[in-house]
């Protein structure tokens, strides 16, 4: 009695076993299988004829890019180059606006860039071809895989075949587990005197990939083939047959496991699954087996060998012809040169990509998984940054005062407002604190052209010329007590032209206009430049005492890039669903949200800034041609080091200063200045062209008295005023040539 009632219990168990192992398989065999993280690409290259692009630089993009060379231009992804051409066969990819196909085409050089682009199936030449984008990242909070899932119907024949030769020949007549298959394997380890074939079918493959841990002893193993017995039971071969094909751990990128074969294909080869040919297809089977034992890249040897004896099983189940294998046996391994592809390169971007993903779309859209996220990152760009950055913070950090410096860093598109780069850290790659985002700071004098551009909307009070005090004065602060701000050379210069007060950055002078203008009106005039962070409206106010990230500190002087339009920054050019379908974002609106004619005048006086003023070393790197606009930032104890400016073609803001808050002993022209410099010298092209509204006269005026002159007169400026304006009285100079110039335009020649 007691041997039954033993029996019926352990039957109870085991039973009671059999249905949780069955209800644990159907929950995530039936659910979502895998979580697919969102990519992370980053802006497109785009060839065009005139482009700068050396052969060297562009092979670099391609190595990055994963391409591989390749003489027959097999596949998407090859390339090679002959003398100054570089053919290629381009990868399909969706960039949200458009669907480019693969194609193969002919880049020529001359000169240090991009002569033309041919097609080379028709050889006609190409206006433009955008390159598919380097992948910078992917979203993966929790766990540290990727994949790229396919279909069966999808997978090369070619694959299965391998797969079914090497790993599991009665796939489609066992039940989960095959005997058969177990002697059969351990038949051919003894006669080859080594392992070279598995007894695990593809479905107990499956069952430890997908839901058992890598431990191995008997209990597993027999769990294991249980699993595989109600996986059988449950579901179709050819379901199971395509989770095999996605699940399957084929490689270790960095941090993340590669899993599946359409990821492997990438990973190892740079191209789809679909295109691969036979030998590159049983290498693929051949990771199977150990893809550490069997890694292309650091065993190459060991990994022909095994692919060869893939090739020759295929032959033996008659796959595939002598022929083809020979042909096959004769290829190289062919893997791409580039290992790592998938983890974070640029997680402070990033980080500003995920911010903006909540901002931008509906939630419920990113809910979804397999988003392909095409951003507005340079990565030449970027890199230039990190460089820049690392570099010159090494140098700074020679000076005895100036030590554990960090720094942020954000690099825009002057004429749209896209971020091609940004550091949020002095080590790039740090994934902790991000300054460029979260670092709220004392911004110094960077707040000064907001306060002339708040007056200058004034013209009937202020225009670039009129005089202002720059002598101390005393306010009334709380409690009774005065506040009365200091120049930083503390020295007191008189009466001073506007333009001269902001160009060497006076404190007294700017007090005196704020207070004059009024507190409320320049943080109104800050607000419409895009900054929405509240702001204390203390006299200190007008001296950058109120914080700011180096974010807030881009999009104001985006702004001014713009010529008082307001353009939000924005880091995404476009998301698609896994279908490929675009989201949509919400409404991207640029309105103009200052006067043009103050923000004209604002930036004609940022020029003299770097001319003559507080930013004039910035010509010790880059030639005064570019017509630089900008403005140095710097506060009390040389604490913070501000840098703020744009050329014809970018805008970059740059922080130095330390997390401890502790002086630097920099000002921000002899530090963050530096930075900002070294990376404009090698990433701008366009010198700023200022184009006046059409409500500015120019006017030639005496700087010793603030009257008009003319060109010829000693010392004459050339100044913008809004119409109605600045003086209407000459100066000696102009005077004596007025009545004479009245009297030639009255002249009648007839």
């Amino acid at each position: 009695m007691a041997i039954i009632s033993t029996i019926l219990v352990a039957g109870f168990v085991f039973i009671s076993y059999v249905g949780y192992l069955d209800y644990t398989v159907r929950q995530q065999f039936e659910g979502k299988r895998w979580s697919i993280p969102a990519r992370v690409y980053a802006s497109p290259v785009e060839l065009y004829a005139g482009a700068p692009f050396t052969s060297k630089n562009f092979e670099d993009l391609l190595i990055q890019l994963h391409y591989r060379q390749d003489f027959q231009l097999n596949g998407e992804g090859s390339y090679y180059i002959k003398g100054s051409q570089v053919h290629l066969q381009t990868r399909p990819f969706n960039f949200g606006d458009t669907a480019q196909e693969s194609r193969k085409i002919r880049v020529n050089f001359a000169g240090g860039s991009i002569s033309n682009i041919v097609d080379n199936t028709t050889g006609s030449e190409l206006a433009i071809v955008r390159m598919d984008p380097i992948q910078i990242g992917s979203f993966y909070p929790t766990r540290k895989e990727d994949r790229i899932l396919i279909k069966l119907e999808e997978a090369p024949q070619t694959l299965i075949q391998g797969l079914l030769s090497t790993e599991d020949r009665d796939f489609y007549n066992h039940f989960g587990i095959s005997p058969k298959g177990i002697v059969r394997a351990m038949w051919n380890n003894l006669k080859a005197g080594g392992m070279v074939q598995g007894g695990s079918t593809i479905t107990q493959q499956l069952v430890k990939n997908f839901f058992l841990t890598p431990k191995r002893n008997l209990r597993r193993k027999a769990k294991e083939a249980l699993m595989s017995l109600i996986l059988e039971y449950r579901y179709s071969k050819n379901e199971i047959l395509e989770a095999y094909l996605n699940e399957i751990f084929l490689g270790q990128d960095g941090v993340s496991a590669v899993h599946g074969f359409g990821l492997a294909s990438e990973f190892y080869f740079g191209q789809s699954l679909k295109t691969l040919n036979l030998p590159q297809v049983a290498t693929l089977v051949a990771l199977v087996r150990g893809p550490s034992e069997y890694d292309p890249r650091r065993k190459p040897e060991h990994t022909l060998e095994r692919r060869n004896l893939v090739l020759d099983a295929m032959q033996n189940e008659g796959y595939v012809d002598a022929q083809q294998v020979s042909e096959a046996k004769k290829q190289p391994l062919g893997v791409a040169e580039v290992t790592h592809r998938s983890a974070n390169r640029y997680p402070g971007f990033i980080d500003l990509v995920k911010r903006q993903l909540r901002q931008e779309y509906k939630e419920e859209d990113l809910t979804s998984e397999g988003l392909r996220i095409v951003t507005t990152l340079d990565t030449r760009i970027q890199d230039t940054l990190e460089q820049s950055i690392a570099n010159k913070l090494k140098q700074l950090e020679k000076s005895p005062k100036s030590n554990d410096l960090e720094s942020a860093a954000i690099v825009t598109r002057r004429d749209s407002g896209e971020i091609v780069a940004m550091v949020g850290g002095r080590n790039a790659e740090d994934t902790g604190f991000n300054r460029a985002l979260d670092a709220v700071r004392p911004i110094g004098s960077l707040i000064k052209p907001v306060v002339y551009l708040t007056a200058l909307e004034y013209p009937d009070r202020y225009t670039i010329t009129t005089p202002i005090s720059d002598t101390r004065l005393e306010i009334e602060a709380e409690k009774g007590k005065t506040w009365s701000p200091d120049n930083y050379d503390n020295q007191e210069h008189g009466m001073v032209a506007l333009h001269t007060a902001l160009a060497h950055s006076y404190n007294m002078a700017t007090v005196r206009i704020g207070m004059d203008i009024g507190l409320t009106r320049i943080a109104n005039t800050l607000k419409n430049m895009g900054v929405s962070r509240p702001v204390e409206l203390f006299p200190s106010f007008l001296l950058g005492a109120s914080p700011l990230t180096p974010l807030e500190v881009t999009q104001m002087y985006q702004t001014l890039a713009g010529d008082g339009f307001a353009t939000p920054l924005r880091s995404i050019r476009a998301v698609n669903a896994a279908d490929g379908k675009a989201l949509q974002s919400y409404p991207f609106t640029v309105r103009q949200t200052v006067d043009p004619a103050a923000a004209f005048i604002t930036n004609t006086i940022l020029q003299e800034v770097m001319r003559e003023g507080t930013g004039h070393s910035a010509y010790n790197y880059m030639p005064r041609e570019m017509a630089l606009i900008g403005k140095t930032g710097t506060t009390n104890q040389l604490r913070d080091s501000w840098f703020a400016g744009f050329s014809g073609d970018y805008l970059s803001v740059v922080w130095v200063g330390r997390d401890d808050n502790k002086p630097t002993g920099l000002t921000g022209g002899s530090g963050a200045l530096q930075i900002w410099a070294e990376l404009m010298r090698q990433v701008s092209k366009k010198p700023v062209t200022l184009i006046p509204p059409d409500n500015i006269q120019m006017k030639w005026i005496d700087p010793a008295t603030g009257l008009l002159s003319e060109e010829h007169c000693p010392g004459a400026q050339l100044f913008p005023f809004v119409e109605g304006s600045g003086p209407d009285q000459y100066a000696d100079c102009g005077a004596v040539m007025d009545p004479l110039k009245t009297w030639l335009n009255n002249i009648n020649p007839f």
